[in-house]
């Protein structure tokens, strides 16, 4: 079997669009939440808090033809990949084309304004404003295949559209495939673009924060006196290339992919099952040929909802304990939907290489109901460690969990 590193990463957040800026930002310990007027304005709607993305403007170079087949979720998606391409020195590498470059890329769904377009089709019994692009901007590979258009990659193609793992399942998937010999690179990660929809849909379920007029203090998972959520929105992208070829042309290398697991509950689509979620980090930990001892820091799915939080604290301390910190940064974007796992894992690995991790912000009072850990609180800490763990879950069940190493 091969050994798979990082060797680029690139995102695009609410707390900045280079993983630098995003990073630093963590330290000051304050949210990007705000409530939305366009939220407000939705009769019916009891939230309008969101965590959209600042000052992101579309590269110069993306031309009209380029745009044609891209939403706004795409759009973020090929520009972080360009950034993590970039950062891992291939940007321009003929190897892009040789068929040894797959693309595992995923969101919960696509652009949503071109339904829109094929709902008013329905309404009006006229075209209208579909184009021969419409359905592309919306197709469950939508980021997949545009990234690999626009980086003309023929490798494998892998899509992920499973809601809140979409981003961890691809950087799973792409792990496989140059651990088993099928790919040497792999671009892999997820983005969500903002939309009302999806506020809808959490909001419908009672999932959400509605505090309002305190965006500040939300969300704030693992609480008490949490709430629910916040949608947020970014793009995340990591280059995984395995060792020997990135180790012969020079790479930098930011850390290591040595476990990965997944499965899932079977149980209830919206209803998270603590012991397949355990069961979850069991297989990566497995994988990894690792006891959960040796994991100094877990980066947690934590939404912020009620039941989401109680079942996977219960199942991170079957596994660890109360002796491993662990911590979330939804409580500073909110919930980034198909983006979140990758984001997540940008995080860790930079948290883990600058030996510093982030506490989940807003998190004063943990629920008595939720398993007792060691949540980092109030301010980051201080840990060195040589491995980190970042676990997703997501509706439908679908469980995930990504163990790195620093190198």
């Amino acid at each position: 079997m091969k050994r798979v590193v990082v060797t680029g990463m690139g995102l695009i957040s609410a707390l900045g669009n280079d993983v630098k800026s995003s990073f630093d930002r963590l330290h000051v310990y304050q949210n990007a939440v705000e409530s939305l007027d366009s939220l407000r304005e939705i009769k019916g709607l009891n939230t309008c808090l969101a965590a959209p993305i600042k000052d992101f403007e579309i590269p110069s170079h993306f031309n009209r033809k380029v745009l044609r087949t891209m939403g706004p979720v795409s759009v973020m998606a090929v520009v972080a990949s360009e950034n993590a391409l970039k950062d891992a020195n291939m940007l321009d590498d003929e190897v892009l084309t040789s068929g040894r470059v797959g693309v595992a890329y995923g969101s919960s769904f696509g652009s949503a304004g071109p339904v829109l377009d094929f709902y008013s089709m329905v309404q009006t019994h006229e075209v209208g404003p579909i184009t021969s692009s419409s359905y592309i901007k919306i197709m469950p590979q939508t980021t997949a295949v545009n990234i690999s258009l626009y980086f003309k990659t023929t490798g494998r193609l892998i899509p992920s559209g499973t809601a809140c793992t979409s981003g961890s399942l691809a950087i799973g998937y792409a792990y496989e495939a140059i651990k088993s010999g099928a790919q040497d690179i792999m671009i892999a990660g997820g983005a969500e673009e903002f939309d009302a929809t999806q506020v809808a849909v959490f909001d419908t379920l009672y999932a959400t924060s509605i505090k309002n007029d305190t965006p500040s203090q939300t969300p704030s998972p693992f609480d008490v006196n949490r709430d629910g959520l916040v949608i947020g929105e970014g793009a995340a992208t990591l280059i995984l290339e395995e060792y020997e070829h990135a180790k012969a042309r020079g790479a930098k290398i930011y850390a290591e992919i040595v476990g990965f697991g997944t499965n899932t509950d079977g149980t209830h689509i919206t209803q998270p099952n603590k012991d397949t979620m355990a069961k979850c980090m069991q297989l990566s930990l497995q994988c990894a040929n690792l006891t959960p001892d040796a994991i100094g820091y877990v980066d947690m799915h934590g939404t912020g909802t009620k039941h989401g939080d109680v079942a996977e604290s219960l199942a991170t301390e079957s596994v660890f304990g109360n002796h491993t910190p662990c911590s979330t940064q939804k409580g500073y974007v909110g919930h980034t939907l198909g983006a979140c796992g990758a984001l997540e894992s940008i995080w860790s690995i930079e948290m883990m290489n600058n030996n510093w991790f982030a506490p989940t912000l807003n998190l004063k009072d943990v629920d008595p109901e939720c398993g007792k850990l060691d949540y980092i609180m109030g301010k980051g800490r201080e840990i060195e460690t040589q491995y980190v763990m970042n676990n997703n879950f997501a509706f439908g069940g679908i469980n995930t969990s990504l163990i790195f190493k620093k190198v």
